[in-house]
């Protein structure tokens, strides 16, 4: 008979995995033991990718091939030791979410069923001012992979000219997610003027390569960079979180020297904790700079004085934002005279 429940050793602590031979993803037969497992073999990369901030779970209870939900609000019963953080949320109310204070979090959210980790770009210390800029870099049909190694090194020359470092990991698909520390001083909104204003940049670079349209029908075969991705409440998957496809794949750190060899399937809850034994974390200076969005900043005021180029839509489950342009597609605008 197949034992009912399992612990795990995590930085000191022992997280109790009930069911643990449960299959959490059928085509390659990894269990929720084997998860378990895995994010304590990478607890200190993916502990610095999540200390101190609010998570979203993507749940599984029944694997991957059953019914998921995202836990935004934290549930009652949680373990005495796992905490939480106020965050509000776009439509203006507040919440109690699930906050990454230790690692033993992350194999405790396995126990959940969880497949996905999504973190605020906020620390529970300041849920207002973003400390983490993030460029999503992904790549549209006709697109893959290579075009979103060839976009993320452009992207690399203007954060190099800009003085900023990035850092670079898989998204556990074919795009990219470059980041970036900040000095918790601006806002949501200003953050992700400045994601706006890095990615028109780079549009105007490489219009054969990036494209800053958020409707779908103008992006082309092109790398779209989705700056909503540094809008409140929105969530990039973190390093090391595994992601809900059915190889399992994670979403993993790597070097800029790395990129070009890179082979994203090649990292998933097998293969990740021997080489991260191997190389080590490619993120493990990530914390040690912080950095300013005033040139970003001051690059959005000269886009919009020069070139008229203000905001960009928002997600439509926001609220209409102020200066926000209508939320209506480009084909659908030609059509109604009104719009």
């Amino acid at each position: 008979m197949a034992s009912s429940e399992a612990f795990v050793e995590v930085a000191g602590r022992s997280v109790r995995i009930s069911s643990p031979d449960k299959v959490c993803y059928p085509a390659v037969g990894i269990t929720k033991l084997d998860l378990a497992t895995y994010y304590a073999a990478v607890a200190d990369g993916v502990f610095r990718a999540l200390a101190g901030r609010p998570v979203a779970l993507n749940r599984y209870p029944d694997g991957l091939d059953g019914s998921s939900f995202y836990m935004k609000h934290a549930p009652k019963g949680l373990p005495d030791w796992v905490q939480t953080a106020r965050v509000t949320f776009p439509s203006g109310r507040t919440g109690n979410e699930v906050c990454i204070t230790e690692a033993a979090t992350v194999v405790w959210a396995v126990q959940m069923g969880t497949l996905e980790l999504h973190p605020w770009p906020v620390r529970r210390s300041d849920t207002e001012h973003p400390d983490e800029l993030r460029v999503d870099l992904d790549p549209q049909p006709g697109t893959d992979f290579t075009q979103a190694v060839e976009a993320a090194r452009e992207a690399k020359a203007v954060f190099d000219q800009l003085g900023m470092v990035p850092f670079v990991k898989t998204t556990g698909g074919r795009g990219l997610h470059l980041l970036v520390r900040l000095e918790p001083r601006w806002s949501f909104i200003e953050a992700r003027r400045a994601v706006i204003a890095f990615a028109r940049e780079l549009e105007r670079r490489r219009p054969d390569l990036v494209t800053t349209s958020w409707w779908k029908e103008e992006r082309g075969e092109r790398v779209f960079v989705d700056f909503n991705q540094m809008a409140r409440d929105r969530m990039l998957a973190a390093a090391y979180s595994t992601r809900a496809r059915p190889h399992a794949p994670v979403s993993m750190p790597v070097r800029w020297d790395e990129l070009p060899d890179v082979v994203p399937d090649d990292f998933t809850p097998r293969t990740v904790p021997a080489l991260l034994a191997e190389r080590g974390d490619a993120h493990e200076d990530i914390d040690k700079t912080a950095f300013t969005l005033d040139a970003l900043l001051e690059m959005a005021e000269r886009d919009e004085r020069d070139h008229g180029l203000g905001d960009l839509p928002y997600p439509p489950d926001f609220p209409k934002m102020p200066g926000e342009p209508k939320r209506v597609q480009p084909s659908k605008a030609k059509r109604d005279p009104a719009g």
